[in-house]
C-alpha cells in the first residue's frame, strides 16, 4: 500500500471506451487495483463535475464511488446531490442514493431514494417533485418510479399523488412534463367546466410539432347534456417573411338539447385561414425589387353563431357578428407609388343566404404619393379605386373614383401664420350589369365635382416657471365649386338625397328606394366654414397634462347659415393618477347635445380604475343610447390581486356583462375565482337569440408546470337561467 502526504495534490487520468475520467484529490491510498481518494475530491467525467469527501475507484471494472456530501453539475443546469453515487465507466451507467435533482431555470427540483442514469436517461425509485420551497412545498407529487431524459429535459411519472398542503387532491397513474421551453409533441393543459343545462364539459388539447416550420393543435371536446366536437389549428412558417395558420372546428348537438333550445342548426362547422406575407413578391417569383410588398388573408365562414360560442368555454370569448368578413389584401409599395388590390366577402348570418348581399370582388387601387415643389409651397397627390361590385342576385357594378388634391400654402409675418388654398377635383363613373328581376333600370354615369378650400391657421408657444401653454387657431372656408353628372347620377342624386320612400311603410316604395340608391355613395357638399380651437398644456418634463379641442362647422344653404354640431373634447391629467377625458357634440338645430362620452380614469403601482359612460340621442328616430362600462382591479400585495367589470345598458334597463374575482399568487401556485355574468348568442328557428349565462371560474396553477395569471381557469360552473 501506498500512502501519500495529505496536501499531496494528485492528477488521476483512465481511458475505458475512450472515455476519460478526472480525479483529484488531497490524498490517495492503493491496494491492488482499488484506488481510494480522500479530502475535497472532484471527479471530472464528461459534461459532469462531481465532489465528495471520499472516493473509491477500480480500475478493473472502471466503477467509482463517491461516498458523502456528494454534488454534481451538468453543464451548469441540474444539480444532484447524495449520499452515495457510483459510476460505471464500462458500461456508462451512473448510479446516486439518495437523489436530489434542481433545474435552475425552471426551479423544479425531484428528490428520490435512488437514481440510475444511463447515458441521457435516469430512471428514479420513490420520489417526490415541485416547484415549491423545499422545506415546506404548497404542492408536490409523490411517485412509485419516475425516469427523466437529460437531453429531452421531459420528465415522465408514474402512480402520482398531488398533494396541495399535505391534502390528497389527484392520482393519475401518468404524469409527463418538460422541464424546457422547448415546443415538443404533447398534452397541453385541459379544460375543465360543469353547466346547469350543457352537463360537465371537458375539453383536452392535443399539441403535435414534429417540425420546426408546423404545428398542430387539437381540441376534442365534449359537453355531456349538449354533444361533442372538435376544433384545430394548423400553424405553420413557410418562409422567413410569412406565416399562417388555418382553423377548423365541428359540434354536433345531441337531439335533446337542440330541441330543448329550438335550435336552427344540430352541427356548427366553419373555418378561418389566415396568412401573412411581407414581401411576397420577391418570394413567389424570385425577382429582386426594391419595394415593398406584402399579402394579407383572412378568411372566414361558418353556418351559425354557435361556431364561435363552443370553440371556448370563457365568457370572454363571446361575441354576435352580424357580418363575418373574409378578405384578401395584395400591394406593392414604393416611396413615391402603391398599387393594391383587394377582396372583401361578407357573410350575413341574419339571412337565410347571401345571394343579394353585395361583395367586393375585387377593388384596384392606384395612389401617388405626395409631391412638393417650390420649397414646399405646392403640394399635390393623386388616388384612383376601381370596386368590382357583384353578388349572385340582383343588379351589379363596377365603380370607379379618382380623387387628386392639390394645395398651396406659405407661412407669413416670421411663421406665425399658415395661409393655404386646397383644391381638388373628384370623379367617379359606374358601368351597371343590370339583373333582370329588377324592376329599376340603372344607366351607366358619371360624377364630376371640384372643390376649393381657403384656411388659416397660427400656432403659439409661451414656456412659463412650471408649464408650457401651446394655443392653435385655424379657420378654412370651403366653397362648392362645380359639379356635372349624367345617367345614374343625374336620374337619382336629387331622388335619394330627399327622398322619403327609405323609410315607407309600404314594400314596393322601400324597394324601389334601396334598388335606386344602394351604389350612390357621393356624398353632397355646401359651402362651408370649419373653425377650429386647440391647446395643450405641458409640465416642465414635457408630460401632457391637459390636451383641449372646440371645433364648429356652419353651413351656407340658400344665403343662410346652419351651424353644424359644435364638438368639444377634452382630455386633462388631474394629478398622475388621475385623468379624465370628454368628446361632446352640441346640437343647434334641437338645443341639445347629440354625444356626450365621459371617462374617469385612475391608475397607480395598486390600484385601476376606469369608468365610461356614452350618452347618445338619435333625434330622427327618438330614441337614446345610455351605456355605462367600467373595470376594476387592486393589488392588495404581491400575492392578492382582485378584479372587477361591470357593463349596463342604462336606457334598456339591462345589464351587458358583470364579473368579479380575486388570485392568489405565489412563487409556485396560484389560486383564483372569477364570477361572471354574459349574455350568450345562440341561432334559434326563430331567429337570433338570446341566453344569459352565469359562470364560477377556478384558477389553479401549479407553477411553473402550469401557466399562471389572472384569466387562467382550469375549472369553470355555468349557471342558464
Amino acid at each position: 500500500m501506498l500512502k501519500f502526504l495529505p496536501l499531496l495534490f494528485l492528477f488521476f487520468t483512465a481511458l475505458f471506451a475512450q472515455d476519460k475520467v478526472e480525479i483529484y484529490a488531497s490524498s490517495m491510498d492503493t491496494k491492488g487495483s482499488i484506488v481510494e481518494a480522500y479530502g475535497g475530491v472532484t471527479v471530472i467525467y464528461k459534461d459532469y463535475t462531481l465532489s465528495a469527501k471520499r472516493a473509491t475507484y477500480n480500475r478493473e471494472t472502471g466503477e467509482l464511488e463517491l461516498f458523502d456530501n456528494i454534488r454534481a453539475n451538468f453543464k451548469g443546469s441540474n444539480k444532484i446531490l447524495g449520499n452515495y453515487a457510483r459510476l460505471n465507466i464500462a458500461k456508462k451507467e451512473r448510479l446516486f442514493r439518495p437523489f436530489y435533482m434542481l433545474d435552475k431555470d425552471s426551479k423544479v427540483w425531484l428528490s428520490a431514494d435512488e437514481g440510475v442514469a444511463k447515458d441521457k436517461d435516469i430512471d428514479i425509485i420513490s420520489g417526490t417533485m415541485s416547484g415549491c420551497d423545499p422545506m415546506d412545498p404548497l404542492w408536490k407529487m409523490e411517485f412509485s418510479s419516475s425516469d427523466y431524459n437529460a437531453k429531452t429535459k421531459w420528465l415522465n411519472l408514474y402512480n402520482t399523488r398531488l398533494y396541495i398542503y399535505d391534502i390528497l387532491v389527484l392520482y393519475t397513474p401518468y404524469f409527463g412534463y418538460s422541464l424546457d421551453t422547448t415546443r415538443r409533441t404533447g398534452l397541453l393543459m385541459p379544460s375543465l367546466g360543469l353547466s346547469t343545462s350543457e352537463g360537465f364539459y371537458y375539453e383536452q388539447p392535443v399539441y403535435i410539432a414534429e417540425q420546426e416550420w408546423w404545428d398542430l393543435e387539437l381540441n376534442p371536446q365534449i359537453r355531456t347534456n349538449r354533444g361533442a366536437g372538435i376544433y384545430s389549428t394548423f400553424r405553420f412558417v413557410d418562409s422567413k417573411v410569412s406565416h399562417g395558420e388555418v382553423t377548423l372546428g365541428y359540434f354536433q348537438e345531441k337531439d335533446a338539447y337542440a330541441l330543448e333550445h329550438n335550435l336552427k342548426n344540430k352541427e356548427h362547422f366553419g373555418y378561418n385561414f389566415l396568412y401573412d406575407n411581407r414581401d411576397v413578391i420577391n418570394e413567389w417569383f424570385g425577382t429582386d425589387f426594391s419595394g415593398q410588398s406584402g399579402l394579407y388573408m383572412d378568411l372566414n365562414d361558418m353556418n351559425d353563431v354557435d361556431y364561435i360560442n363552443l370553440s371556448s368555454n370563457d365568457s370572454e370569448q363571446q361575441a354576435i357578428p352580424t357580418l363575418v368578413l373574409s378578405r384578401v389584401n395584395l400591394f406593392y409599395n414604393t416611396d413615391d407609388h402603391y398599387f393594391g388590390t383587394y377582396i372583401k366577402y361578407y357573410k350575413d348570418l341574419d339571412k337565410a343566404d347571401n345571394t343579394a348581399t353585395l361583395q367586393k370582388i375585387p377593388t384596384l387601387q392606384y395612389h401617388h404619393y405626395i409631391d412638393t415643389y417650390f420649397n414646399d409651397h405646392f403640394l399635390y397627390y393623386a388616388d384612383v379605386k376601381s370596386n368590382n361590385i357583384v353578388r349572385e342576385v340582383g343588379s351589379t357594378v363596377v365603380q370607379t373614383d379618382i380623387n387628386i388634391p392639390l394645395t398651396l400654402q406659405a407661412n407669413l409675418f416670421d411663421e406665425y401664420i399658415n395661409i393655404a388654398y386646397n383644391g381638388g377635383l373628384y370623379m367617379q363613373g359606374s358601368i351597371f350589369s343590370q339583373d333582370s328581376k329588377s324592376s329599376v333600370e340603372l344607366k351607366d354615369g358619371h360624377f364630376y365635382r371640384d372643390r376649393h378650400t381657403v384656411s388659416a391657421s397660427t400656432q403659439l408657444t409661451k414656456a412659463f416657471d412650471e408649464v408650457t401653454h401651446v394655443m392653435g387657431f385655424g379657420a378654412s372656408y370651403t366653397f362648392k365649386g362645380s359639379e356635372s353628372s349624367s345617367g345614374y347620377y343625374s336620374d337619382n342624386l336629387e331622388y335619394c338625397r330627399t327622398s322619403t320612400d327609405k323609410t315607407s311603410s309600404n314594400p314596393t316604395l322601400k324597394l324601389q328606394y334601396e334598388q335606386r340608391c344602394e351604389f350612390l355613395n357621393v356624398s353632397d357638399t355646401k359651402d362651408t366654414t370649419q373653425l377650429d380651437f386647440i391647446q395643450y398644456l405641458y409640465d416642465s418634463s414635457a408630460k401632457q397634462i391637459l390636451y383641449h379641442r372646440i371645433s364648429q362647422n356652419i353651413t351656407y344653404v340658400g344665403g343662410t347659415d346652419q351651424f353644424g354640431e359644435l364638438e368639444n373634447e377634452l382630455s386633462y391629467s388631474v394629478t398622475d393618477n388621475i385623468s379624465y377625458y370628454n368628446n361632446t357634440f352640441y346640437n343647434y338645430d334641437e338645443k341639445l347635445v347629440h354625444k356626450t362620452s365621459n371617462q374617469v380614469s385612475y391608475h397607480d403601482s395598486s390600484v385601476n380604475l376606469s369608468v365610461n359612460h356614452l350618452y347618445e340621442n338619435n333625434f330622427k328616430d327618438k330614441t337614446y343610447t345610455k351605456y355605462l362600462t367600467s373595470t376594476a382591479s387592486y393589488r392588495y400585495n404581491k400575492h392578492y390581486y382582485f378584479s372587477a367589470l361591470y357593463n349596463y345598458d342604462i336606457e334598456a334597463s339591462q345589464q351587458k356583462n358583470m364579473e368579479f374575482g380575486f388570485l392568489y399568487q405565489k412563487r409556485c401556485w396560484d389560486f383564483g375565482i372569477r364570477y361572471a355574468e354574459n349574455r350568450r348568442p345562440v341561432t334559434t328557428i326563430s331567429g337570433d337569440s338570446f341566453i344569459d349565462d352565469k359562470y364560477l371560474y377556478f384558477n389553479i396553477a401549479l407553477k411553473p408546470i402550469m401557466q399562471g395569471g389572472v384569466n387562467n381557469s382550469t375549472f369553470s360552473y355555468r349557471f342558464n337561467e
